[in-house]
């Protein structure tokens, strides 16, 4: 066979499969061609151009950012957010929370336990799941009350919405994430009625959160919880962000300080363990509690937008 009858070949083989979507097997058939020499032949076309594939990625082109992201940091999954950066907060916020929605909606199960947080972000869920399975489910808060942000965001409402979507059962916590004193803290955690809520917590299997940025004394979501001394003592030590009130460095170690013992939240060591521990949260000041989250392992799946991701690509191989 010369190369002009070669390539007749290769043309006439491509079309059948590519254009007439019929099988290597009836292609085999057709022409008198063993169904190994198809394969071989249909490869050969790709590699010499005969046969171009085109993807259309729709997504913002974000599949391979998303996958360097999963090998780099050895995370379960990353899923980017479709945004753009001009976008106000907001929007980027529900972005990122109908995308986590749609990944919830894919991997809860029956038996599932099913943690979240509170915050703006996470707050943007509520009305995300539309036709949404019916699991057989226990859905749990992960950490007391945000104190004195807007009742949307609180982690109780957050949790029996969702719930009630999947039709699973819903616990409530009467209890701000973080209290006066540590003494109040201990009774509470000592109680028959947070008996449940602590060992749900045990056998969490799906944790949903988000990730604080970087605190200040400007930094305005703070101030139903921490006065000017807690902000210091935490700077000292290093906080680069926090997640359920519980906060971290920038190597990802947990700080253990005055405020520790004062806070009604799940141990992040516990989410180390968990089938699926999400981050929800986008913006470049996020970039680096994200990070620092990674490190420390209570992440393994990352739901956020394209420039946090870039961002926290940067700071990672800086």
């Amino acid at each position: 066979m010369n190369i002009d009858e070669e390539k007749r070949l290769l043309i006439k083989i491509a079309r059948m499969y590519y254009l007439n979507d019929m099988t290597q097997s009836e292609i085999s058939k057709s022409l008198g061609i063993y169904r190994t020499s198809i394969s071989r032949l249909l490869k050969k076309a790709r590699d010499e151009g005969v046969v171009q594939i085109k993807i259309i990625d729709e997504g913002g082109g974000n599949i391979e950012l998303e996958s360097r992201l999963e090998k780099l940091f050895g995370l379960k999954k990353v899923i980017i957010a479709a945004s753009e950066p001009e976008l106000p907060t907001d929007a980027k916020k529900k972005a990122v929370a109908r995308a986590g929605a749609v990944l919830m909606k894919d991997i809860i199960i029956d038996g599932d336990i099913v943690g979240f947080a509170w915050g703006s972000t996470m707050g943007s869920l509520i009305g995300e799941f539309s036709d949404c399975p019916q699991r057989s489910a226990h859905f749990v808060p992960l950490v007391g009350g945000p104190g004195t942000m807007e009742t949307k965001y609180h982690v109780n409402a957050i949790v029996y919405s969702i719930a009630n979507d999947f039709g699973g059962e819903a616990y409530l916590i009467d209890a701000a994430a973080v209290v006066e004193r540590k003494e109040t803290r201990d009774d509470i955690v000592q109680s028959n009625y947070f008996r449940k809520i602590s060992e749900l917590w045990d056998q969490i299997t799906v944790a949903v959160v988000g990730i604080g940025a970087e605190i200040s004394n400007s930094n305005m979501i703070w101030t139903g919880f921490y006065d000017d001394k807690v902000i210091d003592d935490l700077n000292r030590h290093g906080a680069i962000g926090d997640i359920c009130s519980r906060f971290y460095d920038s190597e990802g170690e947990i700080i253990n300080s005055e405020l520790t013992d004062r806070t009604i939240a799940i141990p992040l060591e516990r989410l180390r363990n968990t089938r699926y521990s999400i981050a929800l949260a986008e913006s470049v000041e996020k970039a680096a509690p994200i990070l620092a989250a990674i490190k420390g392992q209570y992440i393994n799946t990352l739901v956020t937008t394209e420039e946090t991701a870039v961002e926290i690509i940067r700071l990672a191989v800086s």
